[in-house]
């Protein structure tokens, strides 16, 4: 049983048994998340610059990327046929995710008083105080919802292994309008009317995405065709792209909505692009996927340390238009990383707890 999608998948080291859609999908994904990133330089930029354009379909293009990996931990994390106990689940699986969090945390406390040229004792006893109060690093916050659907996976591996397809579509539908689209219009009119009880009524994003992972598993085994697949995420971008610039437009100030994990564009972009993924697995086993599959986890936990590094010596994106600047500077930073990842990979503990 895999920790989460990010992390080495140990219990399936024979590449014959590996989920080749999940490689494929996790490979763009931790390539989108550093896009993801990188843009948070440059989308300060003038509202409607053309460098700032270019940053908003960039963020658009990639906005999927942290719901394709809950998606895939569903496709990995909920198959009925891999055994997993309570003492496994809280002895191994969430304990890896529970040390992993603590120390990138501190690490990146560190990390950062370094680089601001602030260590001294009183900014250390702050940042220890901040780490146990889960003021984490801004990435982090992923391992924070990972542990909360490690604590539902006895309840969701129950549902998976004995609901009814109609059963399947209902929960997907109550989990699509509460944790999806409510969020996505709450703002809007009437909704934004609502007061009291029905505002709690919405499924927040940490337990949204126990809904992904249950969606995951379901789109695995049940793929939408290609052309839906493909429609979907067409849609989806269209979605995203267009609310982002109409509200913003609309507001003069930069709006996010559309391009959280839990709104309705995002959502049928990651359903779409996992469905395309899975309806082409006979692409083959590019070892390089693998490869970056396997090192996903790593490269998650390390990229915002490379991509402050890289901002310290002064590699930004405004050498070029940012629509080539953006993609190059990822591309440096993930390739970075697969290199701190090759290193890591290479001790024992820090390959077990850490990595």
């Amino acid at each position: 049983m895999p920790d989460i999608s990010l992390r080495r998948d140990q219990s399936l080291s024979n590449l014959d048994h590996r989920n080749t859609a999940v490689d494929f999908l996790k490979t763009f994904a931790i390539f989108g998340v550093i896009i993801i990133h990188t843009c948070g330089d440059v989308l300060t930029a003038q509202l409607f610059s053309f460098n700032w354009l270019c940053a908003v379909i960039l963020r658009s293009l990639a906005a999927a990327s942290v719901p394709l990996f809950f998606l895939c931990s569903g496709a990995l994390l909920l198959d009925p046929e891999k055994e997993l106990s309570l003492h496994k689940l809280y002895t191994k699986n969430l304990l890896r995710i529970i040390i992993a969090l603590f120390f990138w945390a501190v690490f990146y406390k560190i990390f950062d008083l370094i680089l601001a040229d602030a260590l001294t004792y009183d900014a250390v006893i702050q940042a220890v105080k901040e780490v146990l109060l889960f003021r984490h690093k801004y990435h982090l916050y992923f391992l924070q919802i990972i542990l909360l659907v490690y604590v539902f996976l006895p309840i969701t591996r129950v549902f998976v292994k004995h609901a009814s397809r109609r059963e399947w579509i209902y929960l997907i539908a109550i989990w699509g309008i509460l944790g999806i689209v409510y969020p996505t219009v709450k703002g809007f009119w009437p909704f934004e009317l609502l007061s009291g009880t029905p505002q709690q009524w919405m499924i927040n994003q940490a337990y949204a995405a126990v809904g992904y992972t249950l969606l995951g598993y379901y789109l695995d085994r049940n793929p939408i065709e290609f052309r839906k697949g493909a429609g979907m995420s067409i849609l989806g971008f269209a979605v995203v792209l267009g609310g982002t610039m109409f509200m913003t437009a609309r507001s003069g100030t930069f709006y996010t909505g559309f391009l959280e994990g839990m709104s309705i564009g995002v959502a049928l972009m990651a359903a779409g692009i996992f469905s395309i993924v899975k309806n082409r697995a006979s692409w083959g086993r590019p070892y390089g996927i693998t490869y970056l599959s396997k090192a996903s986890f790593c490269i998650y936990l390390i990229h915002a340390a490379i991509l402050s590094a890289l901002r310290e010596i002064g590699i930004s994106p405004d050498f070029a238009p940012y629509l080539i600047s953006v993609p190059l500077i990822a591309a440096l930073n993930m390739a970075l990383s697969c290199a701190v990842y090759f290193l890591l990979s290479h001790v024992p503990l820090v390959r077990k707890w850490l990595v």
